[in-house]
């Protein structure tokens, strides 16, 4: 309606070509998408929104039918994902061989006080060298790495994907990860190959942590005495006095069959004799109890997967590996 006659090509071999005309252009390294309205567990329907990592949104985006929306939803997954893993490659050069960016991504938080009308918040995650990163926005310079809103030891702490039986409301994909100091975190993602991707980089980052550092010695009381019970991943438990050094008892992997705690400070470990075939118990006093269980886990998954390191990540080795309870308790299978 509003051209001119005189716009129109004169010449009759000349017509009209359609151009796209981009209306708003959404950077996809480190943008985060969702089908939740902000802040709940309420989906849209077949709809969602993309968020650059300046902010700039995209808008409701509405589909026609689910698998419309579903195709789209991987599609920016999967370009935000490659960038993403560029990105590592690019930073990785910068940083030593122990502090190695394992995984970078957006998950949502979802908040303690369920008081608050913003039940999720939206955190980035990362996982480099001995560390849990947990951002506000994604590190950028190399000094935004040392003001993370929380860092965790991979070792100490404990990752579990929560089943449906396990979800706190309406939203799916969400894993647990309970600190060394007993807090439990919740975080939600969007797509299940996100969660899958997530629990992969958890597993390996923590084995490779594990190789790196072989051992870890926590204090102890036994008896109100000061002892020390060193974690070896070739040796097993050592349980030793902090004055002498004497070793007092030492135990491989294969031979824990089980383990209590008081969800406090205690650890009730039993050993079986390698000569006697008798169960042996031991009991030790931590006062960072969920680090000792969390690294104990840790050691022993290590342990498993490094028999094939090809099967690190999978879930046979997160199986096979003990498991916790909610109260921090170790159960062991094989």
């Amino acid at each position: 309606d509003t051209l001119s006659c005189s716009s129109w090509p004169a010449s009759p071999g000349l017509r009209w070509e359609k151009r796209w005309c981009d209306l708003r252009l959404i950077p996809l390294l480190h943008s985060r998408f969702s089908q939740y309205l902000p802040g709940s567990d309420l989906c849209r329907q077949n709809a969602f929104q993309v968020i650059a990592v300046d902010g700039v949104c995209s808008g409701i985006i509405q589909c026609l039918s689910a698998e419309d929306c579903i195709d789209w939803l991987q599609a920016i997954a999967s370009n935000i994902s490659n960038l993403t893993k560029h990105n590592i490659k690019k930073i990785n050069r910068n940083f030593p061989v122990n502090q190695q960016i394992v995984y970078m991504g957006w998950t949502e938080e979802r908040e303690q006080d369920s008081l608050q009308d913003r039940m999720y918040t939206p955190k980035f995650l990362a996982l480099r060298g001995s560390s849990l990163y947990k951002f506000i926005a994604p590190p950028v310079t190399t000094w935004d790495w040392t003001r993370a809103e929380k860092t965790f030891s991979v070792y100490e702490i404990m990752c579990k994907i929560l089943k449906d039986s396990d979800l706190l409301d309406r939203r799916k994909h969400c894993f647990s990860v309970q600190s060394e100091s007993g807090e439990d975190l919740y975080f939600s993602v969007e797509l299940e190959s996100d969660l899958t991707l997530w629990e992969k980089a958890f597993q390996t980052a923590t084995f490779l942590e594990v190789e790196r550092i072989q051992c870890k010695t926590y204090a102890c009381v036994l008896e109100s005495h000061l002892m020390g019970l060193t974690i070896d991943f070739s040796m097993g438990f050592v349980c030793f006095d902090a004055a002498t050094k004497a070793v007092l008892w030492r135990y491989k992997f294969s031979q824990l069959k089980g383990s209590s705690d008081d969800g406090k400070s205690k650890i009730k470990f039993l050993f079986q004799n390698q000569d006697t075939k008798q169960i042996e118990a031991k009991e030790l006093e931590f006062s960072n109890l969920f680090a000792v269980l969390h690294c104990i886990h840790s050691f022993f998954a290590a342990k498993v997967a490094c028999l094939d390191p090809l099967y690190v990540g999978s879930q046979a080795t997160a199986s096979a590996a003990p498991t916790t309870s909610g109260t921090g308790k170790l159960k062991y299978s094989t």
